[in-house]
């Protein structure tokens, strides 16, 4: 800290709560900041070289050929401007800086190093899968990484990472343990890519756990516009066995969309096979887009981290995005990435409120966390705390500290939960065991 902000620091401690808050409010009122080079959002302040504002930042890649989550950034302005309507954390306004890594390993650096420059105390609620590119320059600079969306293994790996979710291997594993009580042959459809290449592994890990002999695993490029030939290729592997009623796994993010307009026509000639995914590839709203009840998910088994968006323990995400995100179509309430932001802001809030009035910084955010501080989530999740290894230390996955995953069932093309029971899932369920047997390489 410098001596200017030392004095400052002092001299606003040294003030009652209401002095400081008006204080900050009239700093706040000072300046309005500008960014630059796709880092250059800024929501929830003012600016003001007096107010001393928490800084933030939350990346997901936007307007790209393959997947995007506006909704991530979108949900973490929403939350800024909520919180310092309410009078920001002990009085410190957040201020929250958004960037696009434009789903590549050069702006993932970018954002990275731009986060380092602003001097952000962590990084929330954020999407990318060039962990490679953007875990070093944090990690340098002694940045938290808080409630990333878990597409990549490595965010369960880095000592400055602290997931609130069970990432893809949760899922798979949850999904795995499903299909393998309903299923013959598993066909998994997923991109060539970083991400794609660590599915298979954790889907097997479930399908093996029941006694499955594991999915065939079809690539495909991850900015395909037309998916005919992938999709007669899963339909031919998930039919080989007439006994055997099959499945199909399309895992390709927000493009599994797109392989449905192919894949429904393609499976229209050919015997029925079970469609089933996770979250994060298909939500209410795709649902609702193909057809809902007469569409191509009807019936299909999706697997998620958490409550279905109807789920009353919501309630507290939908009044911030009523009261200042109303009309803004990139934030939806049923998307994994806004709930996983949230959830993601909601840890940080936790960790400023334990922090009080005293100076916060990467470090001081860093060590409160490592510090075994427990977070309650509502319910929407265990209560989250990160110890240095987690259960899942031994395959390689000691960050991983929440493995829950959840089933669902498309019934009259809307998003239920499934009966109790299906594959081994009831409910909310701990894959920890089931992961826990994963080949991982």
């Amino acid at each position: 800290m410098t001596g200017r902000r030392r004095i400052r620091s002092t001299f606003l401690r040294s003030l009652p709560r209401a002095g400081r808050a008006a204080a900050l409010s009239l700093g706040a009122m000072t300046l309005c900041a500008s960014l630059t080079a796709g880092c250059g959002v800024v929501a929830g302040v003012t600016g003001g070289a007096g107010d001393g504002p928490i800084k933030v930042m939350t990346w997901a890649p936007q307007g790209t050929d393959a997947t995007n989550k506006p909704g991530m950034p979108a949900m973490a302005r929403a939350y800024a401007k909520w919180i310092n309507a309410h009078g920001g954390v002990h009085g410190r306004r957040l201020q929250v800086l958004t960037c696009n890594d434009h789903n590549d390993s050069v702006g993932a650096a970018k954002c990275a190093r731009d986060a380092a420059e602003k001097d952000v105390v962590a990084v929330v609620g954020s999407y990318s899968q060039f962990t490679d590119s953007y875990s070093a320059p944090l990690e340098g600079a002694g940045i938290p990484y808080i409630g990333g969306y878990g597409v990549t293994n490595d965010e369960f790996t880095g000592t400055t990472s602290y997931p609130v979710n069970g990432g893809q291997p949760a899922l798979l594993a949850g999904l795995g343990k499903v299909l393998a009580a309903v299923c013959g042959p598993v066909a998994l459809v997923r991109a060539d890519s970083i991400a794609g290449d660590e599915l298979p592994t954790m889907l097997d890990s479930g399908l093996k756990s029941g006694g499955h002999a594991g999915a065939g695993d079809q690539l495909v490029a991850e900015d395909l516009t037309e998916y005919g030939d992938p999709s007669e290729q899963a339909l031919r592997f998930a039919t080989k066995d007439p006994w055997h009623k099959g499945c199909v796994v399309p895992a390709l993010g927000d493009r599994t969309d797109t392989f449905m307009d192919s894949f429904r026509r393609a499976r229209a000639s050919r015997p029925a096979v079970r469609l089933a995914t996770v979250l994060g590839s298909v939500d209410q709203t795709v649902i609702d887009a193909t057809g809902g009840a007469s569409g191509p998910y009807e019936g299909a088994y999706i697997t998620g981290w958490y409550p279905p968006a109807s789920d009353p323990r919501w309630a507290g995400m939908k009044k911030v995005i009523d009261e200042e995100a109303f009309g803004d179509n990139d934030i939806d309430p049923a998307d994994a990435g806004v709930q996983t932001t949230w959830i993601a802001y909601t840890v940080l809030r936790a960790v400023l409120e334990k922090i009080g009035t005293g100076e916060v910084s990467a470090d001081t955010v860093r060590h409160t966390l490592d510090d075994g501080l427990r977070v309650s989530t509502g319910g929407l999740t265990p209560t989250l705390h990160w110890p240095y290894e987690g259960r899942l230390a031994g395959i390689g996955f000691p960050r991983l500290v929440n493995a829950d995953v959840t089933l669902q069932v498309v019934q009259k093309g809307v998003l239920v939960p499934a009966r109790k029971g299906v594959g081994g899932i009831s409910g909310i369920t701990d894959v920890t065991k089931t992961l826990q047997g994963a080949d991982v390489q």
